[in-house]
């Protein structure tokens, strides 16, 4: 899967050649031929002498490999089984590989999880969500890697192929996780697969801040490209800010921003072997990676849509039926469409907090209309107001929806969620119902009363 690690970094080290400070005093070689924080002939203190500025060579880049190797072994107290190699492309060379020029129109189209995201208003009927996914990552992806390949991609931030050694240091964990839990599980639904990410992404950036926090007072680390000079893959020498979704980015950054603190938690309470554990044991939400205290206990509820639709609209033919969004997706709604304040990457707001589930059920007729009910469930009645005052004003401040009655709203023409909507609030229940027209909503999910 591909690995989005867009960390700005306070400490940025000048200069191209790495300094041979220090020395290690381990010996040549370990006793039985390997130990944690040795690998392939080095030790993770061990000068490595390489030169950054004009890309690495194939020496250097197994050196560097190595000890990265090694540093991540004695930081994260595990043994690499095996060699992970390691290859560098650029951005254009990436976006030819994912399949995505920039435009994404070699992407297919997914009706059902458009309607996923058009319901949480950020990704509208303008672009599909294949293509937004697609043009989002070919931007902002900094390698990956790939358990079905054994192999580890970094992205070069600039014209000379070079290495970050905070992706590669990120990278590598992937490649730990995958040697000694396994990283080909599936998840059932947005918000589980991005709880799953909150472990493993947020295990991986806890270990690169680690890393980091070492460079330069305690181990010397090679020099970290200069990524103002980064090409965009098309000759442009990356002047412009790279263009992007940016709710979607907000939903896609989570696991990276929320995750290291829930695994930070995790270890203080536990140690190494309590974030062992969460590898067997991923948190159930994304509620619980924002919270960890919730963890593990707070389980969510489960939410069911009776159909209540006409014989001209139907649900799709898709296992499953629905989609789970989580909170942290629905704190990016709120943000995006400008119903909180503070930073974005906080995900923390009163319309958001108090989540207990939820799930959108996208629906078609049989000419080619789409449209959803997406109903969810808080712990709380405010907090199911303020989430339904948050959706009405999203829609009528930032969509300029005009509302013919009450609780009905109507996105005018030329807006990318041009649609009708009606947004109804039950005890701890808020239920959207999702047409192109008036008219469909009922058809689509008829009223109660």
């Amino acid at each position: 899967m591909r690995r989005a690690l867009l960390v700005a970094l306070a400490v940025v080290l000048a200069g191209c050649t790495v300094p041979t400070f220090g020395g290690s005093d381990h010996p040549e070689s370990p006793t039985g031929g390997d130990a944690i924080g040795y690998e392939n002939g080095y030790w993770y203190d061990d000068p490595v002498s390489v030169t950054t500025g004009d890309g690495l060579n194939e020496s250097e880049r197994e050196a560097v490999v190595a000890r990265t190797m090694a540093r991540v072994e004695q930081i994260r107290d595990r043994e690499f089984e095996q060699s992970v190699p390691v290859s560098v492309v650029s951005r254009a060379e990436y976006r030819n590989r994912s399949g995505s020029s920039g435009s994404g129109s070699s992407r297919p189209q997914d009706p059902w999880n458009d309607q996923v995201w058009e319901a949480l208003l950020l990704i509208g009927e303008d672009s599909g969500s294949s293509e937004e996914i697609g043009n989002t990552l070919s931007t902002t992806v900094q390698g990956y890697y790939s358990p079905s390949r054994d192999e580890i991609v970094v992205v070069s931030p600039t014209e000379t192929p070079q290495i970050d050694r905070r992706t590669l240091s990120h990278e590598l964990v992937h490649a730990l996780q995958d040697q000694q839990f396994g990283l080909n599980g599936s998840a059932e639904t947005q918000d589980t697969q991005l709880s799953r990410q909150g472990v493993t992404e947020g295990e991986a950036n806890y270990v690169r801040v680690l890393y980091e926090r070492r460079c330069g007072d305690q181990w010397a680390c090679i020099a970290l490209p200069d990524r103002t000079s980064e090409s965009s893959g098309d000759g442009d020498s990356g002047s412009q800010e790279p263009s992007y979704n940016e709710g979607l980015f907000t939903v896609l950054y989570q696991p990276y921003v929320t995750g290291p603190r829930f695994v930070d938690q995790v270890r203080a309470d536990g140690g190494w072997d309590a974030v062992d554990a969460l590898h067997d044991d991923f948190p159930d939400s994304t509620e619980q990676v924002l919270h960890p205290e919730r963890y593990p206990d707070e389980k969510p509820v489960n939410v069911s849509v009776p159909d209540r639709s006409t014989d001209e609209w139907s649900r799709f033919d898709h296992d499953p039926v629905g989609d789970t969004v989580g909170e942290a997706s629905i704190y990016a709604t709120v943000y995006h469409n400008g119903q909180t304040d503070g930073d974005r990457y906080s995900y923390e707001s009163e319309a958001s907090e108090g989540w207990a589930g939820d799930l959108v059920v996208p629906y078609r007729d049989g000419s080619g209309g789409y449209g959803y009910v997406w109903q969810t469930r808080w712990d709380t009645e405010e907090d199911a107001r303020e989430f339904g005052q948050a959706y009405r004003a999203a829609l009528t401040e930032e969509h300029d929806a005009r509302q013919p009655r009450e609780n009905v709203y109507v996105v005018p023409e030329g807006d990318q969620f041009s649609d009708a909507f009606r947004v109804v609030r039950s005890g701890r229940t808020v239920r959207i119902v999702n047409g192109p027209g008036v008219g469909d909503l009922n058809d689509i999910h008829r009223a109660e009363g």
